[in-house]
């Protein structure tokens, strides 16, 4: 074979392996996901660009992780906060959140009740009994809010979220450049 025919073999291998390796790492191991909507605010910001990792669904979740999941009610995706984990009982009263009895502060709410003190609560009480008809999070269930807890199509609307429809979790935000960064 000529060399302008080896280097066009060599190129079409090197070109072929990006391909597999890029197919590869998207569908299983990260993927883009661009947030819409204001349900995140202030963590996320309409348009944000991140990275959501599927290392989780071998790694497990972990309450207030925030994840991507197929939503249950449209051909879309949601991003949201995960609250309560199979086994967990999850109930908001006064503002303050409550998982299994225990009172957690939720900081990434700070200014939404800073703003709020005066016009009534962030978050409206509910139990999950209420919400869901159960008492615990099944096995293979996450109840998940937004941050934006006013404006959020979230757990109280649409129930629990099956595992099994998680995407993965946001880890990276890579736009605005500005605000590059862990996700928190």
């Amino acid at each position: 074979m000529s060399n302008w025919k080896e280097e066009i073999v060599s190129w079409g291998k090197a070109v072929g392996i990006a391909v597999i390796i890029a197919v590869v790492v998207r569908n299983l191991i990260f993927a883009p996901y661009i947030v819409k909507g204001e349900s995140m605010l202030p963590t996320l910001q309409n348009d944000n660009r991140l990275i959501v990792s599927k290392f989780s669904k071998w790694e497990g979740y972990k309450h207030f992780d925030i994840i991507v999941f197929n939503a249950p009610d449209s051909k879309e995706k949601y991003i949201k906060r995960i609250i309560g984990l199979p086994g967990d009982t999850v109930e908001m009263k006064h503002d303050t959140l409550y998982i299994n009895g225990k009172a957690y502060n939720e900081p990434y709410l700070k200014t939404w009740k800073e703003k709020n003190e005066t016009e009534g609560l962030v978050t409206g009480d509910f139990t999950l009994q209420e919400i869901t008809n159960k008492k615990v999070i099944p096995k293979g269930y996450v109840f998940v809010l937004g941050d934006n807890r006013l404006v959020s199509k979230d757990s109280r609307y649409f129930g629990l979220v099956p595992m099994k429809d998680i995407v993965g979790k946001a880890v990276l935000r890579i736009w605005p450049v500005d605000e590059a960064g862990l996700v928190k």
